[in-house]
């Protein structure tokens, strides 16, 4: 019974009947003041309804069992709820049922509660989700990366695509983030009618097909006369029978010998291809020792073709899954995340083929122009231009007045290395063209084959760079150091090493001339030193620029959430972002719907699904910017770049772990991949009839015609 001064809260669909015929209200009721309301069935009295849901009519013909929808709405069966434009006496009615009204013109219907009291009614409207078209409600926004991209537990962080340093930080933030939530001052404890709201998304998600099937069975419990049929309905039926014979034995012929070997040896082949990958996925993935880098953590062409291996060794798996949607209603949203992802992977994998094979064709048509390109921008940018910048440093570069003996000797020997790097890069232009043709060839495989093998090229070509880079820092590091030694010695002071600090200490006079003799020397060369720094500094961050921005758009290429965002403009109701409760305006409902002054009072409220938001779906893109955003405009960078210490390039696993957020972190076994693929599907099981000499047949469904 209703508590005396409660609140009744009516879940009720939007796309209920809204004539004044009389009907029976089919639902859950999730407590005494919780009433879902499923499917309203019209000229049937409730107590009809009653006997048939405790015999089964209403259920039957489902496709799969009720059992699965019931347990997910948290209930064992349908109730009656009350009656719809129907005025019952106490004898033909149950104490706790509910009466609803409508007027054929508004879509809020009015109530009265149970005989003993008529409580306040809160009515929730709200849109059916189609199942069909994968629809659906959520509380918590739907994710795009896998599950096991997630921290798994609150004691332990994830490792995977995270730096050392960003596993310890985001650990931490998340225990402060804990020790925070148990020093709240409010903190309000979830009501019951919070706790039963994830249950109520679920019995909306599951309430279209169970009024679908509410609806087909309602006529078996309307008066139907009964008549035999007719000459030409029984000749009709036999033609049509024995025809449905032939064709199964026809199909099972076919289906007996033709597909089962058709499908085992494309089974073969597939497993066949997925021992290929393996082997290949190995060879990318081993390492000389436990702290070594692997070959795809070196080469982004390597990255991009375990990429691919990858996404093809979860194909399968996820196809699997996917089927297993036909063995279970449409209402179960498990495999929904799935579906997007894998429809989203082999669109950016069609679209990848397509623009590699439009860049792939103007490589091959132009391979010699190419090659004549890069080799002037190679030429005159790393060769000739550091060349004659080493040139211009040794002469007062800018009016500057630098060590001319340091200059030259630095210059000298810069020059050297670059001649010989020249020598070396010439013995190799001839085999440009044909590297060209192989990196056109290799574009039909994508367009990120070109760019990684191209990001690769750089770092090959820029070699003789990076090195310049490391000794100049190394050489402008190792001389601020003896530097600040030496104004310590000024001092009168020293660098404890022990300790880590600065103690007084008692120099010879011998020791402070030599030492001030030393700093003074030592600093008139600095600026000398600083000026080939930065030159090769300048050089160096721009490469790594230019990487990471090929990097972006290998990123971009491999993980655009393309498909879900075509799904958030056609049908924002399949990527749920949470929901949202809108208050009607009531005085114009309750002007609307007329209702009578002996009605309780009653307001409206609108239940619709948010979509997930743009910033959600794009969530991976916003991270990657912020550690490349942390890791090269840090003040740590700032610190290296001013103390000429090594400034590393954002690890590849860190960069690369975007692409792979729609992956699985450990992939299935071959043996796995082999007993899911030949592995019996219960709906063919299911789908099997039986002749009369005992042959089993599969069923095959086919419409029927009107």
């Amino acid at each position: 019974m209703v508590a005396a001064n409660g609140l009744l809260r009516i879940f009720w669909p939007s796309d209920s009947p809204r004539s004044k015929l009389g009907g029976t209200i089919l639902g859950w009721r999730n407590s005494e003041l919780d009433i879902f309301v499923v499917s309203i069935l019209q000229d049937v009295e409730p107590r009809r309804v009653e006997d048939a849901l405790r015999v089964g009519t209403l259920v039957r013909g489902s496709p799969h069992p009720l059992s699965q929808l019931l347990q997910l709405c948290g209930h064992s069966t349908i109730q009656v709820l009350g009656s719809l434009n129907l005025e019952l006496t106490r004898d033909h009615r149950d104490p706790s049922w509910v009466s609803a009204y409508t007027n054929g013109t508004s879509r809020f219907p009015s109530f009265r509660g149970p005989f003993d009291r008529d409580p306040a009614v809160q009515v929730i409207l709200f849109d059916r989700p189609f199942p069909a078209r994968m629809q659906y409600m959520s509380l918590l926004p739907m994710s795009l990366a896998l599950g096991d991209k997630i921290l798994s537990s609150d004691n332990e962080p994830s490792k995977f695509g995270l730096d050392e340093d960003a596993q310890t930080e985001s650990f931490r933030k998340r225990k402060l983030i804990d020790k925070i939530a148990l020093h709240t001052v409010v903190k309000h404890s979830p009501t019951p009618k919070d706790l039963l709201l994830p249950s109520i998304l679920n019995q909306i998600n599951c309430s279209f097909e169970v009024a679908q099937l509410l609806t087909k069975n309602a006529p078996l419990l309307r008066t139907r006369e009964k008549r035999s049929l007719s000459v030409g309905e029984r000749v009709f039926e036999s033609a049509a029978t024995l025809w449905d014979y032939f064709f199964d034995v026809v199909w099972h012929l076919m289906t007996t010998w033709c597909y089962p070997l058709l499908s085992r040896g494309f089974v073969i082949g597939l497993v066949g291809h997925r021992v290929i990958a393996e082997v290949i996925l190995r060879v990318l993935e081993w390492r000389l020792h436990a702290d070594s880098l692997a070959l795809k953590d070196v080469l982004a062409t390597a990255q991009q073709v375990d990429i691919r291996l990858q996404q093809f060794c979860y194909w399968p798996i996820q196809y699997l899954l996917l089927r297993k949607r036909k063995d279970e209603w449409a209402s179960i949203t498990d495999g929904h995340p799935e579906y997007i992802r894998f429809y989203n992977s082999l669109w950016l994998v069609a679209n990848d083929v397509i623009i590699g094979i439009a860049i792939g064709s103007y490589i091959i048509d132009n391979a010699e122009w190419v090659a004549f390109q890069i080799n002037i921008i190679l030429s005159e940018w790393t060769i000739d231009g550091l060349r004659d910048m080493m040139e211009w440093l040794t002469d007062a570069p800018a009016g500057f007045k630098l060590n001319n003996e340091l200059a030259v000797f630095l210059g000298v020997l810069f020059v050297w290395v670059i001649d010989c790097w020249k020598e070396c890069v010439g013995s190799l232009r001839p085999y440009l063209p044909r590297v060209i043709y192989f990196i056109g060839f290799s574009s039909f495989a994508g367009a990120t084959m070109p760019i990684s093998l191209f990001s690769d090229l750089l770092s090959v070509l820029t070699v003789h760079i990076y090195c310049f880079y490391t000794a100049s820092a190394r050489i402008f590091h190792w001389q601020l150091t003896i530097i600040v030694s030496l104004f310590h010695l000024f001092r009168g002071k020293k660098h404890n090493v022990l300790r880590n600090r600065i103690d007084s200490c008692d120099y010879d006079l011998d020791q402070l001339l030599l030492g001030t003799i030393l700093f003074t020397l030592l600093s008139f060369l600095l600026p000398t030193i600083i000026v080939f720094y930065l030159t090769f500094t300048s050089a160096r961050m721009g490469i790594i620029f230019l990487k990471a921005a090929l990097d972006t758009l290998l990123a971009c290429l491999n993980h655009f959430p393309l498909f879900a965002l075509m799904l958030r403009f056609k049908d924002s109701r399949r990527l749920p972002g949470g929901i949202c409760f809108e208050l009607q305006d009531t005085p114009s409902a309750i002007l609307r719907s007329t209702v009578p002054p002996a009605f309780p009072p009653c307001s409206y409220i609108v239940l619709k699904s948010v979509p997930l938001s743009l910033r959600a779906m794009f969530d991976q893109y916003f991270q990657l910017g912020y550690r490349l955003r942390k890791h090269y405009l840090s003040p740590s960078v700032v610190y290296c770049l001013s103390t000429g210490q090594f400034v590393p390039p954002l690890h590849r696993k860190s960069l690369y772990s975007l692409q792979y957020s729609m992956l699985p972190a450990r992939r299935a076994s071959i043996k796995e991949v082999w007993r899911r693929l030949t592995a019996t599907s219960p709906a063919s099981v299911r789908d099997s009839i039986s002749l009369p000499n005992a042959t089993l047949l599969h069923r095959r469904h086919r419409p029927r015609t009107q």
